[in-house]
């Protein structure tokens, strides 16, 4: 017998992990890799969700409206070709957002500035005509300054300025050219690059950079307080943009599990916009996901 009580349905797909939530009714809650979500392919990443629907809804329920923030959904224009294609497959009405645009909704807000800082970095807010917006988020190879792969690969480019002073190495170096398996600073270059996947193999070495200013590296401190003025130059740059930045809703594993990086943005921040108040998130950002798809049930009740 089908389940008839209303399933608001919210999904986040990470980069890594991807976690659905059912609002009420069926209890689910489902938590996956993110493996073979292709965002800009918008029939296959449309079979992929509902695929994803469909296995983790007990049987017999079927959502009534759905709410995705994907990772790597980057503009207004691929967001609603997903989504269009989606509403067609679930027959249900259905939302696509960029997975930093979870975060208001899961803080229980209706407006402010959402600010990821994990193995990458992005932040996004609405213009006063409720336009979305969205400001960094350019991968590890010419962006995510203050995530984990953004840090770890400014930590390498201070370490190649410091060799070319002749400086001798300190902590930083040490613990980086052992984290890429190399002789020496000049050979991080090639390890570098010889990434397949740069964000996911530089991010992984972001502890190292901390651990580096724990053992007195000014070089390690100086990449870590730059990165969190980079992460506050986000919330600036919306700002310049008109978007309301009142709220500053953060997540992301790099800046809230590391407090020398979240005092470095958060004394930025206070610095460049005095009215910004950084709210860490402290429920999953799924949560904003399921708040979206029972507001589109909302809409469709009225």
């Amino acid at each position: 017998m089908q389940d008839s009580t209303p399933v608001a349905v919210g999904i986040d797909v990470g980069g890594t992990k991807t976690h659905l939530r059912a609002g009420t009714g069926s209890g689910a809650d489902h938590v996956r890799t993110s493996s073979g979500w292709r965002p800009h392919d918008p029939v296959a990443a449309a079979a992929w969700l509902t695929a994803l629907v469909h296995d983790a809804l007990p049987f017999g329920t079927r959502p009534s409206a759905v709410a995705v923030g994907g990772h790597a959904c980057e503009t207004p224009r691929q967001c609603e070709a997903l989504r269009v294609v989606l509403q067609e497959r679930l027959q249900v009405p259905c939302l696509v957002v960029g997975d930093a645009e979870l975060l208001v909704p899961a803080a229980g807000l209706d407006q402010g500035v959402g600010l990821v800082a994990g193995t990458g970095s992005v932040a996004v807010g609405r213009l006063p005509d409720g336009s979305p917006v969205q400001v960094g988020g350019w991968g590890a190879v010419l962006g995510d300054e203050g995530g984990g792969a953004g840090l770890v690969r400014e930590a390498a480019r201070a370490l190649w300025a410091a060799h070319d002073r002749g400086e001798a190495p300190d902590a930083l170096a040490d613990r980086l050219v052992t984290a890429f398996g190399v002789s020496e600073v000049p050979a991080l270059g090639a390890a570098l690059e010889s990434a397949t996947d740069a964000s996911a193999e530089w991010g992984r070495h972001a502890p190292v950079v901390f651990a580096a200013a724990e053992d007195g590296s000014r070089i390690a401190r100086e990449v870590i307080a730059d990165g969190g003025r980079a992460l506050a130059a986000l919330v600036v740059r919306l700002a310049e943009r008109g978007a309301f930045v009142d709220d500053v809703v953060i997540a992301g594993s790099t800046v809230l599990r590391q407090p020398t990086l979240y005092e470095a943005f958060a004394s930025a921040l206070a610095a460049a916009l005095p009215s910004a108040r950084p709210r860490p998130l402290d429920v999953p950002p799924v949560e904003g996901a399921v708040a979206l798809a029972q507001s589109l049930l909302r809409s469709v009740s009225l």
